[in-house]
């Protein structure tokens, strides 16, 4: 019985195979069609993706091109192959504006631009594009039930800009580049007003201040001493308890110290 199961899905496979093989070569557009819905609907989509692709030049605007750019679309997202599923799901809403699919699919296709978001440590290009990508869907289509799935993508891929700028800020500290850090680090807080971050920030541009200034030449000390003490002030207004505070107090200290020298 065992036996007679497997051969009988071994010729089904050998069949399934042979009638694929056959479409792919078939110059009958229509059977080709068949296939590659019989390949999409049996989730076998990096198939109907080879049926598509000799499909659409051939079907467009014909009756059943809609059908065939939307599973060619999910296709490509369902293979991850998400720079041509973005690339395909932007075309069948500018196609087929009035389709039934059509906020799926502008969700769909903003939302594989943000798969190819990268980890924060690297270039964020896609990441900008992403973003400006799933706000036009916010704004297109603002009551759209994939509303709060566009909203967490934005969160997560704003996150991704806030974790780069603060490391890229503090980078500037650890290699003692302190003026930069002071500019960096005050964007950063102006931009991500919000961010968990700032308790760091805060801290990290104090420490940059407070470097800079006491390694500075006696006619540039006094002023940024100043700077420094305010970077402290801001920091402790901030949180008082901050974690920070054994640190930034033994810096305050030598920073108060320092300033007597000026007022003498």
């Amino acid at each position: 019985m065992k036996k007679t199961l497997l051969l009988l899905i071994v010729v089904t496979l050998f069949y399934s195979c042979g009638e694929y093989q056959k479409a792919l070569k078939n110059e009958d557009v229509a059977a080709k069609f068949e296939m590659a819905t019989k390949m999409y609907d049996a989730g076998k989509y990096t198939k109907a993706i080879r049926l598509f692709e000799q499909l659409a030049t051939s079907y467009r605007g014909k009756p059943q091109a809609e059908k065939l750019f939307y599973m060619f679309s999910q296709s490509y997202y369902k293979t991850k192959q998400y720079y041509l599923a973005g690339y395909q799901f932007e075309a069948f809403v500018s196609g087929y504006p009035r389709s039934e699919k059509v906020q799926e699919a502008a969700f769909l296709g903003a939302y594989s631009y943000s798969k190819l978001s990268p980890v924060y440590s690297l270039d964020q290009a896609d990441t900008v594009k992403a973003l400006e990508k799933l706000q036009a869907f916010i704004d297109n289509y603002p009551n759209s039930e994939y509303i709060p799935q566009a909203n967490e993508a934005v969160q997560k891929l704003n996150g991704k800009l806030e974790k780069k700028a603060y490391e890229n800020a503090k980078g500037y500290n650890t290699i003692s580049d302190y003026k930069s850090a002071l500019i960096a680090f005050d964007n950063f807080i102006a931009d991500f007003p919000g961010t968990p971050f700032k308790e760091d920030a805060l801290f990290y541009k104090y420490d940059s201040a407070y470097k800079l200034a006491i390694n500075s030449i006696p006619s540039k000390m006094e002023e940024r001493l100043h700077v420094a003490q305010t970077a402290y002030a801001n920091l402790m207004k901030f949180k008082s308890d901050t974690k920070y505070k054994e640190k930034a107090d033994e810096m305050n200290a030598r920073v108060e110290t320092d300033l007597q020298k000026f007022t003498k």
